[in-house]
């Protein structure tokens, strides 16, 4: 074999901004961090907040569930789930979650679910949360991810966003002796411009040094809201500027469906989820946080499913009311059974629920998602590890290696949701549990090839 031509040390000048480059972006786009992404976010107004209110609104949706869907064949009739198996599959295991973990993640309102009110109402109802947030991390009634949204950051509001979300700090932190509940996150919506964000962070930081919090400890997610924020005023994308200016403290992006829709225009009566305008914007989030490790979460369904009479005390229902309760109920389920496909399809793994009835459909919807691509996903996902790299077609499938890396992606998002065990996944797909927890497609190939 001749020598090559070129040495490293004649290339090195060429090569020394090209590894800036390069190290530059491995830092600005570190892929996903295999943390655990709740399914939901559900938001509740400040003003009802208490320490139990989570556990409330899992047995509001048991109850909704058994009354309206009390078999697999009801609910998969409801939704248009048409596969028997797999209604019962996922039937059993909705109910188990209902029963184990509800909610997933709550964000206490202190904006369009709370309102505006006199600032003395609102400083009470501040200092009110903390202590019921105090009261829940005690009593370990808390879900596994939870926090506030405090109020927009323009000039008319951002006096009150500040104070609120100081008061609500420094009480919590008073009555904890410095701790914050687990996966504590604040919401800050209706973002228009990078500087909301710049100063957004300077405040943590300086409530953070306050309280005697360590550096870092307060995340926040943004939420996407208004059409500049998707094109500035200079014609560009104001998403990546949002990110530069959060400062390694943004966690996640939300899209407001409504807001967005209002803001570009659409009627109301045409106001959803599964408009074509809801789509661009939620595509444009993707293509600017993608490989950013930030979170995407898609927005609610607004149709709530609830029944249409109520029986007064001490009466019951005709049977035609009944009959009417229940196809409100299955009319407005289907619609969010279909919203959240929507979303999961088109790569948003999260999104907002608004009432307890929702729930059901939550799990339902993502269970059955993940249940029923799973025997294709495990057999390319297995095949490709066992050729250690080597490219392989499964069917008429072509699969390369960052699908691979996808493949095991589903499969932890699958087990995150709760649509399938550890052990279900790991004897679908060959992978030990030591593979599947660490999430790395790269690792796993590596490690096999000795």
């Amino acid at each position: 074999m001749p020598n090559p031509t070129l040495s490293d040390q004649d290339l090195a000048s060429a090569a020394a901004p090209l590894r800036e480059a390069n190290l530059a972006f491995a830092a600005r786009y570190p892929g996903e961090s295999g943390r655990r992404q709740p399914v939901h976010v559900v938001y509740g107004g400040a003003q009802l907040f208490k320490a139990e209110s989570t556990r409330r609104l899992g047995q509001i949706a048991l109850r909704a569930l058994d009354e309206y869907a009390p078999d697999a064949a009801t609910l998969a009739a409801a939704v248009g789930l048409a596969d028997p198996a797999l209604a019962e599959t996922v039937y059993g295991r909705v109910v188990e979650k209902l029963r184990r973990e509800a909610v997933e993640d709550f964000r206490i309102d202190f904006e369009d679910g709370y309102g505006n009110r006199p600032d003395a109402e609102e400083d009470g109802d501040a200092v009110r949360v903390a202590e019921e947030l105090a009261r829940g991390m005690e009593a370990g009634t808390l879900p596994p991810f939870i926090g506030i949204r405090v109020k927009t950051l323009n000039e008319e509001l951002r006096g009150r966003s500040i104070r609120t979300l100081d008061l609500l700090h420094t009480a919590l932190v008073e009555r904890t002796g410095g701790r914050l509940p687990d996966n504590w996150t604040v919401t800050l919506p209706k973002v228009t411009v990078p500087q909301q964000v710049s100063y957004f962070v300077a405040v943590l930081e300086r409530l953070e040094r306050s309280l005697g919090l360590a550096e870092g400890t307060l995340k926040f997610e943004l939420m996407v809201e208004v059409p500049q924020a998707i094109i500035g005023a200079d014609g560009r994308c104001a998403l990546p500027g949002f990110l530069d200016a959060a400062g390694g403290r943004m966690i996640a992006a939300h899209f407001g469906t409504y807001d967005y829709t209002a803001g570009v225009g659409v009627t109301a009566s045409q106001q959803r989820m599964r408009h074509p305008a809801c789509d661009y914007a939620r595509h444009a989030m993707q293509v600017a946080f993608a490989g950013t490790g930030v979170w995407l979460s898609d927005g609610s369904t607004t149709v709530m499913p609830v029944p249409v009479h109520r029986a007064a005390e001490g009466a019951t229902l005709t049977a035609e009311q009944a009959a009417e309760n229940r196809e409100s109920v299955h009319r407005a389920w289907r619609m969010h059974y279909d919203d959240v496909r929507h979303s999961l399809v088109h790569g948003f793994y999260q999104g907002w629920d608004l009432h307890p009835a929702q729930l059901p459909t939550r799990y339902a919807a993502v269970f059955a998602f993940f249940l029923e691509g799973l025997d294709l996903a495990a057999q390319r996902l297995r095949n490709f590890v066992d050729k250690a790299a080597q490219a392989t077609l499964v069917g008429d499938v072509f699969d390369d290696a960052a699908t691979g890396q996808g493949l095991l992606n589903y499969f932890a998002r699958g087990i995150n949701c709760g649509a399938l065990t550890e052990d279900e996944a790991r004897e679908m797909t060959g992978l030990t549990l030591e593979e599947l927890r660490g999430r790395s497609f790269l690792q796993i190939l590596r490690n096999r090839q000795g």
